[in-house]
């Protein structure tokens, strides 16, 4: 069945993604604006839910705001914006009372009376303090599924399950402002106009252009694509960060092996059982996920392993079924015990630290557009995120957004009647088959050559497939039918192209950008990566 077109519905908001970022920004909103929120598959299926570590927050009368600052400075190698990391470590409380008072069940710590707690706190790679409280290892399922609970019985929110964004849309008069944007009902297979006095991205980071990931299928870049195809100016995204350890197995797809597990002393070994981290920095296990995964990667290289290992065999059979019960039970199904044995693990393209550029209120550089969470670039993360400050930036950036479009929202044009989306064009295909090459080649190359150690050669040879690809994917966008895998395919090769024009335009190595061209860092090059699509087009 052939695409059709609907007459366009109107929100006050329209959130595209259903994560930590887009659904507190929706309930933030709901009692005082119509919300519309966008998701492509159920709403459940997208990266909060399966962030296993937690969040990191000042919670502990020990530790401080200025320790957790610094400690994000640290990690992000030069490159943090020092406002946006107060704001977001200053809010941090303020966000974890707001998911503990609807009903987040954070892990108690197991003798208050001794640490003054309440909750268990952990510490995580680069913090210099217990400060990451989590929901055992299943944090960002503990907080999406009651984050979803609470909005499907909210007032003024509409969630669009099985939808998927296709473009934003923009006046065409005036201040060519965001009015709107394009999305495919999948279940219908039909392409309807939804109107909004401003819409938000939330649709998460681009590691799925890598072939070995973290992430859910879903991580395929549209937000950003859809940005940079819209006008909007992008930063930093020659950043992504390779998660040091995933579980390496044939089956084992996508599944991490939280840094929590290092953090409560789980050592890395090579085959031998002999461990290497505190001959490339002196936090061991600890060091930031840059330093790990590129330890992990030169001893994979040198020694010609598939993999490394990770021990924590000394801990307590109770103490780690209790503390990792997901991975426990994970690594079970896969035949490792990790009670008894060390697990194999690699790196895997995690997170990205870059994205559409953002103000500390989510705006953009084109009004009546915000982005918040991984789809954003704040500044917080700088050259390398430290662990668990992501879902703190989606709670504490997604109530700055809503705060600001409340108090701008009656200054905000109408939504208006849309264009509907034209398929005079459109025809079947039957070569599906080129999309799935065209997938499977994009993520492979992306892998060899702009991954965790790159050079100028590799970048210019991932250049010129993308190069060849765009002008593939455009003919095929342009004759046939529109599917979700087209759709992303297409995002995912226009994230790709902006990761490497960013990475051949730091001439150093920073932070998650090391090319053994220029192996050391240059203070020089200490701002941001900056693409404007009228200048870098």
């Amino acid at each position: 069945m052939n695409n059709t077109t609907d007459n366009n519905p109107a929100f006050d908001v329209l959130v595209i993604g259903s994560g930590a970022a887009g659904l507190s920004l929706a309930l933030e909103m709901a009692d005082k604006a119509t919300v519309g929120v966008i998701s492509k598959g159920e709403l459940t299926e997208g990266s909060t839910y399966y962030a296993q570590g937690g969040i990191a927050a000042v919670l502990d009368e020990t530790d401080t705001v200025e320790s957790h600052i610094q400690d994000t400075l640290d990690s992000g190698a030069g490159l943090c914006d020092p406002d946006a990391v107060r704001f977001v470590v200053e809010n941090g409380r303020i966000a974890i009372q707001k998911l503990i008072d609807l009903g987040v069940d954070f892990s108690r710590d197991p003798d208050p009376e001794k640490t003054g707690q309440e909750y268990h706190l952990t510490r995580e790679g680069g913090h210099s303090h217990r400060r990451v409280i989590h929901a055992a290892d299943a944090t960002g399922r503990a907080v999406e599924t009651t984050l979803v609970e609470k909005v499907q019985t909210t007032n003024n929110i509409t969630l669009l399950d099985h939808h998927m964004a296709i473009d934003l849309i923009r006046d065409k008069r005036g201040d060519k402002r965001c009015i709107g944007a394009y999305a495919l009902d999948i279940k219908n297979d039909r392409v309807i106009a939804y109107g909004a006095k401003a819409v938000v991205l939330a649709t998460g980071g681009a590691s799925k252009a890598y072939l070995y990931t973290s992430n859910p299928d879903g991580s395929t870049g549209d937000g950003i694509a859809m940005a940079w195809r819209a006008g909007a100016n992008v930063a930093n995204m020659e950043f992504t960060q390779f998660h040091p350890t995933c579980l390496f197995h044939p089956e084992a797809k996508s599944f991490l092996v939280t840094e929590a597990v290092r953090g409560e002393g789980g050592k890395l070994r090579l085959g031998n059982t002999k461990r290497f981290m505190d001959k490339f920095d002196d936090r061991g296990e600890l060091a930031p996920r840059d330093i790990v995964a590129r330890a992990i990667d030169h001893e994979m290289k040198r020694t010609g392993d598939e993999c490394v290992y990770l021990d924590i065999t000394d801990k307590p059979v109770d103490f780690i079924r209790e503390h990792f019960p997901t991975v426990y039970k994970r690594c079970l199904d896969f035949g490792f015990d990790m009670t008894e044995q060390s697990i194999p693990v690699v790196p895997a393209a995690h997170y990205t630290c870059g994205g559409v550029k953002t103000d500390l209120a989510g705006r953009t550089s084109i009004d009546g557009l915000y982005a918040i969470g991984e789809v954003a670039c704040t500044g917080l993360h700088g050259a390398n995120r430290i662990a668990s400050n992501s879902l703190l930036e989606c709670l504490v950036l997604g109530a700055a957004s809503a705060k600001d479009i409340l108090e701008n929202l009656d200054t905000m044009p109408d939504a208006q009647a849309l264009t509907p989306w034209d398929e005079s064009w459109v025809r079947d295909s039957d070569e599906d088959v080129v999309v799935s090459h065209n997938w499977d080649e994009v993520r492979r190359f992306m892998w060899d050559y702009v991954g965790i150690v790159r050079t100028d050669k590799r970048l210019e040879r991932a250049k010129h497939r993308i190069d060849l690809l765009q002008t593939e994917i455009n003919d095929y966008y342009g004759n046939f039918r529109i599917t979700g895998d087209l759709l992303e395919l297409r995002n995912l090769v226009v994230v790709a192209d902006l990761i490497v024009r960013s990475a051949m335009c730091r001439k150093e190595s920073r932070g998650l950008h090391y090319t053994l061209d220029y192996p050391d860092t240059d203070a020089k090059q200490a701002s941001p990566t900056m693409l404007d699509p009228e200048r870098n087009s």
